[in-house]
């Protein structure tokens, strides 16, 4: 008598499983490159933006202060890119037949805003709050590198979740006075940046949350 390693019914399904392996393996290679997309996870992603806009002239050279641009970093979950008349402000009059502005003074005259590309791109599974950072004394650089440097900004850190846990396990490492927040080139003096953290989290009271609901809700 013949015995069979699987039931006859298990010859109905087999259409089935040999589509699912199939399915499953586009999902995987179409997931991985999806995952790993340099918008979302790299570490020097730096989109080509539609105007040339140095980082390192405006806010190095010139010193231009980062809430200058970024307005709601203060008071918002989301960093504002500056709005056209921001940037009229001054170019109304400096560099106004330079070409590289065009877009610009086009924007300007549609009554339009210029379409920057988004660099620090979270995935949407995740909350961040700017002006939860940026009051309690987390500098900008922390996040951002030496923007005062780049001609062209890219993404300094990798943004990932191991990297998030590490400051708020240890807020100390990154914790300045709050209205040093914006200045990229400072540094304490006289002590440790984690001596003076340790005292600026025990007067603030900062005990960052490291539930997962904190920043996956």
């Amino acid at each position: 008598m013949t015995r069979w390693l699987f039931p006859k019914w298990a010859n109905t399904i087999r259409p089935l499983v040999a589509l699912g392996a199939a399915g499953g393996g586009l999902y995987v290679a179409a997931l991985i490159p999806l995952a790993g997309h340099p918008a979302t996870t790299d570490t020097g992603y730096m989109p080509k933006q539609p105007i040339e806009y140095s980082h390192a002239l405006h806010a190095g050279k010139l010193g231009i202060d980062c809430r200058y641009c970024h307005t709601t970093v203060e008071s918002s979950g989301h960093a504002a890119v500056p709005a056209v008349q921001t940037c009229m402000n001054c170019h109304a009059k400096i560099g106004k037949d330079n070409p590289k502005l065009a877009p610009l003074r086009q924007a300007w005259v549609e009554n339009k805003q210029v379409e920057w590309v988004k660099v620090h791109k979270l995935p949407d599974y995740v909350y961040f709050n700017h002006s939860a950072h940026v009051t309690r004394g987390i500098g900008c650089v922390s996040c951002h590198g030496r923007v005062d440097t780049m001609e062209k900004v890219y993404q300094h850190e990798n943004l990932s979740m191991g990297w998030c846990l590490s400051c708020h396990r240890s807020p100390e490492n990154h914790l300045r006075p709050k209205d040093k927040v914006t200045l990229m080139d400072w540094k304490p003096v006289g002590r440790t940046q984690r001596e003076l953290g340790k005292d600026l989290r025990k007067e603030n009271h900062i005990n960052p949350s490291t539930d997962c609901s904190t920043c996956h809700r």
